[in-house]
């Protein structure tokens, strides 16, 4: 007999919290959201460039948590349940990235399989660079090639490799398909890839 997997996913003391916190003790918020904070910017700042959008993407997130947080079970991670916001959120936001080009690319362009541009089961476990390289010459350089992709593809990426989540959690968060988010991810890993090996390959020459 197969395993049921359980529907509660918060940690016990997320739980205890969440508890507090729907059965009206409202000061406890931010304690159980804060943890969350730095995350939730960073990632808003590497989808959009810019720490103004970045900073009301965490204020928008937030908001959001306090309306639904009442109703929220626990058949997610408060993490995940966040970055789900966020993504929204995301989304929305119109302004581009300072590091996005005047056209945002195709990325058929430069990878056609032929199958179709999301249903593709694409079996790439090769991550790009962990996150401590942001910091760095190369660092900014990731930033750049990330900036260049179609949100869509953006949003797969820095929650699969800078986040670390899993495959199915990214699916999960944004509403998609596995293979879905498989073939998104293995497209943007090869934008990402081939706009590093083009700056490498300067520095190799210079």
């Amino acid at each position: 007999m197969a395993e049921i997997e359980p529907t509660d996913r918060l940690l016990p003391e997320e739980r205890a919290l969440l508890e507090r916190y729907q059965g009206g003790e409202d000061a406890v918020f931010e304690e159980l959201i804060l943890p969350f904070e730095t995350a939730i910017f960073n990632f808003g700042l590497r989808m959009c460039g810019n720490r103004e959008d970045a900073q009301d993407i965490l204020q928008e997130t937030f908001i959001n948590a306090m309306r639904y947080l009442k109703g929220f079970r626990g058949e997610a991670k408060l993490r995940n349940w966040l970055f789900r916001i966020a993504s929204s959120v995301c989304q929305k936001k119109h302004r581009r990235s300072k590091f996005a080009p005047e056209r945002e690319l195709s990325l058929t362009q430069f990878y056609d399989d032929g199958e179709g541009p999301e249903e593709l089961d694409v079996a790439d476990e090769r991550r790009l660079p962990d996150a401590e390289v942001l910091g760095s010459e190369l660092g900014e350089r990731l930033s750049e090639a990330i900036g260049g992709l179609p949100k869509k593809y953006r949003v797969v990426l820095l929650l699969r490799d800078i986040e670390g989540l899993s495959a199915k959690e990214v699916a999960e968060i944004l509403d998609m398909s596995v293979p879905a988010v498989k073939s998104r991810l293995h497209r943007a890993r090869l934008f990402v890839r081939q706009q590093l090996q083009t700056y490498l390959s300067g520095r190799a020459v210079s």
